[in-house]
């Protein structure tokens, strides 16, 4: 029993040290992500419902049917005789039976387990996007500080060119080839420059405040749990499975309290009254069961039919999203491997470059053949971000789908 307790609280440990690790690796902190979530509309809207819903669960619990008073009065006129003034009171009520009150409460609590799971897919959509836009921000920065760097190098090859052909080493061509190179960095410099404006832009206006809290995009992490390890956590935590199996839950209760409506519910009441003028004084009680008929009993068949059908689309949920957590898993695997590939291709055009520039400065190596190195190391060195963008991506939604970060998993 110790060891089952020790493994457990090591797990805990693990747990915790692995969400703490996830968080600085470059996700927002927990403190400044769920402000940021719990303000957004979405998220208030569900939650909102949510607070309606157990208002509503209220109301289920207690019966539909309220008391209902009745007074009545008239005049009795004997011919030849006297005339009499009469009149009755009464107090009746339809009693909900037991079975219909059973049926209501599990429909409350169906009800409220549904309106959660939608504010907790609510909240993970958010995060969802949270993810993906400040993950573009700092992709569109890393972007730009690349074009900085290429546009600086070009400055610099134009200054050795200008140097080599004023002591008579090189072309004027190559000056002018030098010189529309420049040009052609700067125009990637300022299209870099909007793009990251634009991305903070849009991030800025979903999430505002977010663009305070701004880091270096981090370092990508291949996964090293089992695609099983990822199935039944995201499994466990999915929102949507929630909502579907309390839609089920509903369902079911609907056609429990369809069944039992077969059984019509009966009134019951008291009254009193006078009559011959107050000489005479009456009370009594009321029964009344309405009469069934065939309608209840295809009410009640057709909620069967929905509780059924509820059922199956519970069945085909989870087969859905086996099929995203198993695509997103080999997704996760498939980029950082594209990514490791994409720096090692980026590392080796970059010294191809610096060798060339080197040879072009000793003039052993033409300008065409240096600036055509420097395009493919620039052109590698965009692919290999593009890379590392979406292999985080692939690897913080995961993360984000199995509620390990942003205490997700607590709502």
């Amino acid at each position: 029993m110790k060891a089952v307790l020790l493994m457990g609280l090591l797990a805990l440990t693990l747990s915790a040290q692995a969400q703490t690790r996830h968080e600085s690796a470059g996700l927002l902190p927990t403190p400044v992500a769920r402000p940021l979530l719990e303000q957004d509309p979405s998220v208030a809207a569900a939650r909102a419902a949510l607070e309606a819903a157990r208002q509503e669960a209220g109301i289920l619990e207690n019966s539909p049917h309220e008391w209902n008073a009745k007074m009545s009065g008239h005049r009795r006129a004997i011919e030849a005789g006297p005339h009499y003034r009469e009149w009755t009171v009464g107090l009746e009520r339809t009693l909900r039976l037991p079975g219909k009150a059973a049926a209501d409460r599990k429909l409350g609590v169906a009800t409220v387990a549904e309106a959660e799971a939608r504010y907790g897919e609510a909240l993970h959509e958010a995060a969802r996007e949270l993810l993906s836009l400040w993950l573009e921000r700092l992709g569109a920065e890393r972007s730009l500080a690349l074009a900085g760097s290429n546009l600086q190098a070009a400055q610099d090859n134009l200054a050795v060119v200008n140097k080599r052909v004023r002591a008579g080493d090189a072309a004027k061509l190559d000056a002018s080839l030098a010189q529309a190179e420049l040009a052609e960095q700067k125009r990637l410099e300022n299209e870099a420059r909007m793009q990251a404006s634009v991305a903070a832009a849009h991030l800025q206006a979903r999430f505002p405040g977010v663009t305070e809290h701004l880091a270096a995009l981090p370092e990508a992490f291949p996964l090293r749990e089992s695609p099983a390890f990822w199935r039944e956590r995201i499994l466990a935590e999915s929102d949507e499975l929630k909502t579907a199996q309390a839609l089920q839950e509903k369902a079911q209760a609907h056609a429990e309290r369809a069944s039992a409506e077969k059984t019509p519910d009966p009134t019951v009441g008291v009254y009193t009254g006078a009559d011959a003028g107050g000489r005479e004084r009456i009370s009594g009680f009321t029964i009344s069961i309405p009469l069934a008929g065939g309608q209840r009993s295809r009410r009640a068949d057709k909620a069967v039919q929905l509780a059924e059908m509820s059922r199956h689309e519970v069945a085909q949920k989870r087969r859905q999203l086996e099929g995203e957590i198993s695509g997103n898993v080999a997704t996760a695997h498939g980029t950082f491997t594209s990514l490791q590939i994409a720096e090692q291709g980026a590392a080796a055009m970059q010294d191809n470059a610096r060798l060339l520039q080197r040879a072009y400065a000793l003039g052993e190596a033409d300008l065409q053949s240096l600036l055509v190195a420097r395009r493919q190391a620039t052109g590698a060195a965009q692919n290999a971000l593009a890379a590392r963008v979406a292999s985080l991506k692939a690897y913080y939604r995961l993360l984000v789908d199995a509620h390990l970060v942003w205490d997700l998993e607590h709502d």
